[in-house]
C-alpha cells in the first residue's frame, strides 16, 4: 500500500493540482485581514468567523469534490482501471489509498488555514488570549466533518467515468449551503453543510444562527461516514472494470 500511495501522490504532484490547496486558505486569510474587530468579544473571534464563512461554506466542499474527481481521472481514461488491477493490488487497497490521500490533502488545507489565522493575528496586532480550544475544534473538527463528504464524493467519482459530471454535481449541491446551514432540521444532515457548522465558533450559544449541538453533529457525521465509506467500498468491489 505504501508504493500505491506513493504512486497516487506522484500523480498529484505531476499535475500541479496541489497549488489549488493554497487557494481557499489565501482567500480566507485575505478576508480575515479585512474583518472588523469590534465589541467586547475576544478579538480572535471576528477573523475566525470571517475565515470560516469563506472557507467552510464554499471552497472546502468544492475542493473535496475536485480532489475526488481528479484522483480517479487517470483510471477512467484509456482503460486505466484494467492496467491498475493488472498489478498486485486489491480493490480495497486502491479505494482506501485514494480516500486517505484526499483526506490528507484536506488536512493540509486546514493546517494552512490555521497558519493564515496566525498571520491575520500578527497583521492586525491581536493581543487577546488565543482561544486554543475553539481553534482546534474549528479546524480539526472541520477536517473530521469532511470525512463523510470525501467518502461520498469518492463514491460518485468512482461510479462516473466523466470528470466533469461529479464536479458539476458538487457545485450544484454546494451552492445552497448558506440556506441549508441555517436550518436546524436539515443543516446537520446535509454533508456539504457539516464542515461549516462544525467550524463555526458558537460564541453566541443557541442564539448563534449556525448553532447546532456538537453532540448531534458528530453523531450524524459518524453515522454518515460509516454509510458512505461502506457504500463506496462495496460499490467499488462490485464495479465492472
Amino acid at each position: 500500500m505504501i508504493r500505491l500511495f506513493q504512486a497516487e501522490w506522484y500523480k498529484l504532484c505531476k499535475s500541479n493540482i496541489l497549488v489549488l490547496l493554497l487557494l481557499s486558505p489565501l482567500l480566507a486569510t485575505a478576508g480575515g485581514i479585512g474583518s472588523t474587530v469590534e465589541g467586547d468579544e475576544n478579538q480572535w473571534y471576528f477573523p475566525i468567523v470571517t475565515m470560516v464563512l469563506i472557507h467552510g461554506q464554499l471552497f472546502l466542499p468544492l475542493l473535496t469534490g475536485f480532489l475526488a474527481a481528479f484522483i480517479c481521472r487517470y483510471e477512467h481514461q484509456n482503460g486505466g482501471w484494467k492496467q491498475l488491477f493488472a498489478l498486485p493490488v486489491t480493490r480495497g487497497q486502491v479505494f482506501f489509498v485514494k480516500y486517505s490521500l484526499i483526506a490528507l490533502c484536506i488536512g493540509v488545507v486546514q493546517m494552512l488555514l490555521l497558519v493564515g489565522l496566525y498571520l491575520v493575528g500578527m497583521i492586525k496586532g491581536i493581543s487577546d488570549p488565543f482561544p486554543t480550544i475553539i481553534i482546534w475544534k474549528s479546524f480539526f473538527g472541520g477536517w473530521v466533518a469532511c470525512l463523510p463528504l470525501i467518502a461520498l464524493q469518492l463514491w460518485v467519482s468512482l461510479a462516473w467515468s466523466s470528470f466533469a459530471a461529479p464536479l458539476a454535481l458538487n457545485v450544484v449541491l454546494t451552492l445552497p449551503n448558506i440556506l441549508i446551514a441555517n436550518s436546524a432540521t436539515f443543516g446537520p444532515l446535509y454533508p456539504w453543510a457539516q464542515p461549516l457548522l462544525v467550524m463555526m465558533p458558537f460564541n453566541g450559544g443557541p442564539d448563534n444562527v449556525f448553532y447546532v449541538p456538537i453532540e448531534t453533529l458528530f453523531f450524524v457525521i459518524g453515522s454518515s461516514f460509516l454509510f458512505f465509506i461502506i457504500g463506496g467500498y462495496s460499490y467499488f468491489q462490485r464495479k465492472a472494470i
